[in-house]
């Protein structure tokens, strides 16, 4: 048996240029683990909270070396000497360490970076790739299988440019595709859009996430261009490739309606469900992320039941990967799927907790990152492990994205080889 040595962290920056945490874990017998974690722009309010310095001397207030110190001073410590492999062990002593219902004591992204760490370094111990690892570990599914990957190609909302009302406009591919075809429809696509946006003299930045970030007049209007584009780069839509929308609707809700630049008056709930359905006639989609805003779960009851049998309604603002929350949405029916992220809650072993409870009500699974990333590749893996249905990653695009695609590649190869 190994036994952790060693946690050391540090501040580092994400793909913002924003500072995180990467942490370095070392077990007795020389294995190493290195983890860095990621954080969101646009977060639901319900997370668990990352601790930031709130210096404006040090990176306007951004930067993490407090939840740095929690990890190296009070974390770390105290899993020291353990044995990596006890994950669900490990994960409730940060838990009782942190003592918070929201984690906002020592921070969620302290204590993610322990945890994931500790879930790395434990397959490494145990000589195993960490999508193997996870597979044996949790025991989800049957068989290893690659997600189909959902490609974010335009980015509005808070991820863009002040240009769009909704946050993500997706590409899905078929699901009959191996991934490394799914790869290539995707930024087949993703290049295509670029030379139509171009073309249309609509191309004014690129988001946080990858997608093109262009100054058109509506929501719909993005829609439309994604759709010339699948059709001049040689695909055919709801047979080849699907869309897909997060369109993070807690951003455009001022509590009581909903203002998007499609429509000349802020919408009633009934009216953006009457939206959501004229939209989703025209253009079949696949899936529809955070519809409504998170607390307003009237709209959610009311979409689950006109249109989930037709559209998959996933949840991500309205439940934060919280085992609570995922709980009273399956009760009162308020969505068909859910976004899986790590650092929403905090743990490994919590974030799994998740997923079977919205297996065993039959949801889709969605394994995500966030628009702050990092080079690390951990997500890829547990997208495999967990036998999620899909991943978002964000655009076919930029260093942080590629790296989580290119993993599953890797993936993908290992287990062609078996």
């Amino acid at each position: 048996m190994s036994i952790i040595k060693s946690i050391q962290a540090r501040q580092i920056l994400d793909s913002r240029g924003i500072p995180t945490i990467e942490a370095l874990l070392t077990a007795d017998d020389g294995s190493q683990a290195v983890v860095s974690i990621p954080s969101g722009t646009s977060t639901g309010s319900h997370e668990a909270k990352e601790l930031r310095d709130e210096n404006p001397g040090n990176y306007q207030g951004q930067g993490v070396l407090k939840a740095v110190d929690n990890v190296n001073k009070i974390l770390g410590p105290a899993v020291v000497g353990r044995d990596p492999t006890r994950q669900t062990e490990i994960d409730q002593i940060l838990i009782d360490l942190d003592g918070s219902a929201d984690k906002s004591h020592l921070g969620s992204n302290a204590i993610l970076a322990v945890s994931q760490g500790v879930c790395e370094l434990g397959a490494v111990v145990t000589g195993y790739p960490t999508y193997k690892y996870l597979h044996l570990k949790y025991k989800i599914s049957e068989k290893l299988e690659i997600p189909t990957p959902i490609f974010n190609v335009i980015n509005g909302g808070k991820h863009g440019t002040g240009n769009l009302d909704f946050q993500e406009f997706h590409i899905i591919p078929a699901t009959n595709k191996t991934y490394s075809q799914a790869l290539e429809c995707g930024e087949v696509i993703y290049q295509t859009l670029g030379k139509v946006l171009a073309h249309r003299g609509a191309i004014s930045s690129v988001g946080v996430e990858g997608g093109f970030a262009p100054n058109l007049f509506t929501n719909t209007d993005a829609l439309e261009l994604i759709m010339e584009s699948i059709k001049q780069a040689g695909f055919e839509l709801a047979r080849d490739v699907f869309l897909g929308l997060d369109v993070a609707a807690t951003s455009f809700y001022n509590g009581h309606s909903y203002a998007i630049r499609d429509k000349s008056q802020a919408l009633s709930r009934s009216e953006l469900l009457e939206f959501y359905r004229e939209i989703n006639e025209k253009f079949h989609l696949f899936g529809l992320e955070d519809p409504f805003a998170e607390d307003d779960l009237d709209g959610w009851r009311q979409i689950t039941a006109a249109m989930s049998r037709q559209t998959i309604i996933i949840g991500d603002d309205l439940l934060t990967t919280n085992k609570q929350r995922t709980k009273d949405a399956i009760d009162k029916q308020l969505c068909t799927g859910i976004l899986v992220k790590p650092n929403q809650i905090g743990t490994i072993s919590e974030t799994v907790e998740v997923i079977k409870i919205a297996l065993a009500a039959n949801w889709h699974i969605v394994v995500s990152h966030r628009s702050g990333e990092t080079n690390d590749d951990f997500i890829a893996d547990f997208a495999v492990g967990v036998n999620a249905n899909h991943v978002k990653f964000g655009a076919p695009a930029r260093g942080e994205r590629v790296a989580k695609y290119n993993r599953l590649l890797a993936i993908e190869q290992e287990l062609l080889n078996k």
